[in-house]
C-alpha cells in the first residue's frame, strides 16, 4: 500500500509511524485509519521491529477527528465509525511490542484517544491534550470515556470529558496522563533514547509485561497476580529468559534473540 497520509519508516529495531495530515492538523479520516491499520499489520508481522513510536508532522500530534467527514454521517454510521476506531486503537494496545506515543503538539479528540492506546506518552511542552467532542454535541468515540478514566480517574474524566477544555503537557503528566514532558527540541531524541532501550530488551519478557498489566487490570488482585506467575515462568523457559540470566551470572551483556520457545 502506498501511504498518502502517513509516514511508515523504521530506524533499526524501531518503527516509526508520522501522522501526515498537516494541513488538516492530521485529523483522523477513513483513509488514514486503513493506512494506519496497513502499518500496524505490518509491523506486528515483522520480527526485526521491537518497539513503536507514534508522532505527528508539523504542529500537531493528531487534533482529532475530521470533522468534515464525520459532519454527513448518519447515526449508523456515526456507530460504524466509533467501532472501527476502536478496534483500530485496541490494535495499538494489543501490539505485542512497546508503543510510544511522542505528542509533539495537539492531541485533542482522536488525537488524545491514540496517544492513550499507546503504552506511555512522552510530550513537549507545546503539547495540548484534551476531549472536546462535547463542544461538538457529541461525546467520545475512540475509547476516550473509558481510557481517559483508568488513567485519571473518574472525576477528573469527567471533568475534561463534560467541559471539552485542553490542559498543557505539565498538567496532564501531573494528573498521570503523560509520563514526561521535555523542551521541543529535545522531545524526538528523548523519545528515541527510550525506544532504543526497550528494543533492546527480551521481546518475550516484554510481551509479557504488556500482557499482564493490560489485561490485569480488568482482574481481582489473586487472578491478577495468578496469570503473573503463568507469565514469569513462561518466561524463564524461553531462549531468552535463559539467556538473561546466565547473562547476569556471566556478568556479560545478554544477546535477545525474541524466540518465544
Amino acid at each position: 500500500m502506498v501511504y498518502e497520509n502517513i509516514i511508515f519508516e523504521t530506524e533499526r529495531n524501531v518503527a516509526i509511524i508520522k501522522f501526515n495530515r498537516p494541513k488538516a492538523m492530521n485529523s483522523i479520516n477513513r483513509n488514514v485509519m486503513t493506512e494506519l491499520d496497513d502499518a500496524l499489520d505490518k509491523i506486528a508481522a515483522d520480527t526485526s521491529i521491537k518497539a513503536l513510536v507514534l508522532t505527528g508532522e508539523g504542529k500537531a500530534f493528531v487534533a482529532g477527528a475530521d470533522i468534515a467527514h464525520m459532519v454527513d454521517l448518519s447515526p449508523l454510521e456515526m456507530r460504524k465509525f466509533s467501532q472501527d476506531g476502536q478496534a483500530l486503537f485496541f490494535k495499538i494496545e494489543n501490539l505485542s511490542i512497546p508503543v510510544i506515543a511522542c505528542v509533539n503538539g495537539f492531541a485533542l479528540g482522536g488525537g488524545c484517544e491514540v496517544a492513550m492506546a499507546s503504552d506511555f506518552i512522552y510530550a513537549s511542552e507545546k503539547a495540548r491534550f484534551g476531549q472536546p467532542e462535547i463542544g461538538l454535541g457529541i461525546i467520545p468515540g475512540f475509547g476516550g470515556t473509558q481510557r481517559l478514566s483508568r488513567l485519571v480517574g473518574k472525576a477528573m474524566a469527567k471533568e475534561l470529558c463534560m467541559t471539552g477544555g485542553m490542559i498543557s503537557a505539565g498538567e496532564a503528566r501531573e494528573i498521570g496522563l503523560v509520563n514526561k514532558v521535555f523542551a521541543p527540541d529535545k522531545l524526538w531524541e528523548a523519545t528515541m533514547e527510550t525506544a532504543k532501550v526497550l528494543a533492546s530488551k527480551g521481546k518475550v519478557s516484554m510481551m509479557a509485561v504488556k500482557r499482564c498489566i493490560n489485561r490485569g487490570l480488568d482482574l481481582d488482585l489473586s487472578s491478577g497476580c495468578y496469570m503473573e506467575a503463568d507469565n514469569f515462568g513462561y518466561c524463564a523457559a524461553t531462549p531468552d529468559g535463559k539467556e538473561g540470566m546466565s547473562a547476569f551470572i556471566e556478568k556479560r551483556e545478554p544477546e535477545f534473540k525474541g524466540e518465544l520457545t
